[in-house]
C-alpha cells in the first residue's frame, strides 16, 4: 500500500512567514551592540548591516534556484545528495537534523527564561518544565495537521512583525539621543567589519527556511523565488530600521557598550516598563521561531527516512499532512537536549554545521550546473556564475571562521558527524 504524500497546501505567505518566523528573533535584539562596539561609527554600522543584508539576499537567489529544480522536502540534504552522493548527502542531512535538534533545545530554554522573567509567579516551576511545555504545546499544535500548523506560522510572524515595527516607531518618536560621535576601535578596521559581518550574517540566519518545504508548496517554481527572495528583502528592511531606532535612541557609546541594547532603548522611551516591554517582545519571537525549527527539523527527518529502509516509519503522512513520527522523534530529540543540560555544547557545535552545510550547498550549485546543464531550472540564480562565487566564497570564509574561532567545539562536530556513516550503514544492512 502506498504511503500517503505531503500536503501541497502551502503558498507564498507561508514561505514569507517561515522565513520571518525562522529569522527575526532575539539576535537582533543583542547584536546591534556588538556590531556597534567593533565598528564604532554609525556610518560603518549601517554599511556592514546593509552588506551583510545584501549578501544573504544574494544567497536566496542562488538557493532559489536549487529549491525550485530541485522541489523536494530536506533542504539541503536534497542539494547535496544529488551532487555528491548518498553517503555525503546523507552526513549533510544527518548533520542538519542535529543542527535543528540541538537549537530546537535551545529556543525551547530560552522560552522558558523569558516566561519566567516576564511571570516570575512561575518560578516554582523551573526553567526546564516550561521550556518542555512550550515545545511540547507546539508538538500538538502540529499534530493537528499542516493546515493548522502553517496558519499558526503565519499569524505569529505577524504578531512578531507588528511588534518589532512598533518598537521602531515609539524609539523613532522619541526626542533623541544628546551624545553621538564616534567609539574607539578595539583593533584595525579590517579585523573589526570582519567580525561585525560575522555576526550581522549569524543574525540573519533562518532565511532559508523556505527550502525545506518546496513539496508542500502548490507551486514552488513561482512562490520559492517570491518567498526568498521577498522574505530576506523584508528581513533586511526590519534589521536596517531597528538599528536606526537604537542610534537614535542612544548615544553611541551606550550602544556600544550594551549587552541587549534594545532593553536598554526601551528603558528610554518607555521607562520603567522597558525592560518588561523588551522581554516580551522576545517572549513573542520566540513563537514563531519554535514553530518553524520544528516544522524544519522534521521535513529533513522525513526526507531521510524515505532513503532508508529501515526508517521507513519515519515518513508516514497523517491525514493532516504532518509527519508524525518524524516530528515526535524530532521533538524527543530536542527534550532531551533541554533536560540533560548537554545541548549548550551541541549549539556550539551546531554552529560549524550551519556554516559547514551551508558552504556544501554553495559548492553544489556550482557542481549541478556544471554536470547537470539540461536539469528543469524554472528560476536561474541572477549573476550566475560571479553570485555562485560570491556567496560561497562568503560561507567558506565563514566556515574558517568557525573553524578557528572554535577548534574544540568543530573537532567535536566532525566526530558527531563521522557517526553518521555507520549509522546508515547498520540501517542499510538491516
Amino acid at each position: 500500500m502506498p504511503k500517503r504524500p505531503l500536503l501541497r497546501i502551502l503558498g507564498l505567505t507561508f514561505g514569507l512567514a517561515v522565513i520571518l518566523g525562522g529569522t527575526i528573533g532575539v539576535g537582533i535584539l543583542r547584536t546591534p551592540g556588538t556590531v556597534a562596539a567593533e565598528l564604532g561609527s554609525r556610518t560603518l554600522i549601517l554599511t556592514v548591516w546593509t552588506l551583510g543584508g545584501l549578501y544573504t539576499l544574494i544567497g536566496a537567489i542562488c538557493f532559489a534556484e536549487l529549491g525550485t529544480s530541485l522541489p523536494q522536502t530536506g533542504g539541503y540534504y536534497v542539494y547535496s545528495r544529488r551532487a555528491f552522493g548518498d553517503r555525503f548527502g546523507f552526513l549533510t542531512g544527518w548533520t542538519d537534523w542535529v543542527t535543528y535538534c540541538a537549537v530546537l533545545g535551545y529556543i525551547s530554554i530560552a522560552t522558558g527564561e523569558f516566561s519566567l522573567a516576564l511571570v516570575p509567579e512561575l518560578s516554582a516551576l523551573g526553567i526546564t518544565p516550561i521550556a518542555l511545555a512550550a515545545l511540547l504545546a507546539f508538538v500538538l499544535l502540529q499534530w493537528m495537521g499542516l493546515k493548522v500548523s502553517s496558519r499558526a506560522q503565519e499569524i505569529t510572524s505577524l504578531v512578531k512583525f507588528v511588534a518589532f515595527l512598533a518598537l521602531v516607531a515609539a524609539c523613532l518618536r522619541h526626542s533623541g539621543a544628546t551624545v553621538s560621535g564616534e567609539v574607539a576601535r578595539p583593533g584595525s578596521l579590517f579585523f573589526a567589519v570582519v567580525i561585525a559581518l560575522q555576526s550581522v550574517t549569524i543574525t540573519y540566519g533562518g532565511w532559508q527556511s523556505a527550502l525545506y518545504f518546496a513539496e508542500e508548496d502548490r507551486d514552488p517554481a513561482k512562490n520559492l523565488p517570491r518567498s526568498m527572495i521577498g522574505g530576506v528583502a523584508i528581513v533586511v528592511v526590519v534589521y536596517l530600521l531597528v538599528n536606526l531606532a537604537l542610534l537614535h535612541v542612544l548615544p553611541l557609546p551606550a550602544l556600544a557598550s550594551s549587552k541587549l541594547p534594545a532593553a536598554d532603548a526601551a528603558d528610554v522611551v518607555f521607562g520603567a516598563s522597558g525592560q518588561r516591554f523588551v522581554t516580551l517582545l522576545s517572549l513573542i519571537s520566540l513563537f514563531p521561531l519554535l514553530n518553524a525549527i520544528l516544522m524544519v527539523g522534521t521535513r529533513i527527518l522525513y526526507a531521510l527516512s524515505r532513503d532508508i529502509p529501515r526508517w521507513s516509519r519515519a515518513s508516514e503522512v497523517s491525514e493532516g499532512g504532518t509527519p508524525i513520527v518524524a516530528m515526535l522523534v524530532t521533538a524527543a530529540g530536542a527534550m532531551l537536549l533541554a533536560a540533560s543540560g548537554t545541548f549548550e555544547k551541541l549549539v556550539a557545535i551546531a554552529s560549524f554545521f550551519l556554516a559547514t552545510n551551508y558552504f556544501v550547498c554553495c559548492i553544489a550549485l556550482l557542481v549541478l550546473r556544471r554536470r547537470e546543464p539540461d536539469l528543469p531550472r524554472p528560476f536561474r540564480a541572477w549573476g550566475y556564475p560571479a553570485s555562485a562565487i560570491l556567496v560561497a566564497a562568503g560561507a567558506g570564509i565563514f566556515l574558517i571562521g568557525a573553524i578557528a574561532g572554535d577548534t574544540r567545539n568543530s573537532l567535536y562536530a566532525v566526530g558527531l558527524a563521522a557517526v553518521g556513516l555507520p549509522l546508515r550503514a547498520w540501517f542499510m544492512r538491516r
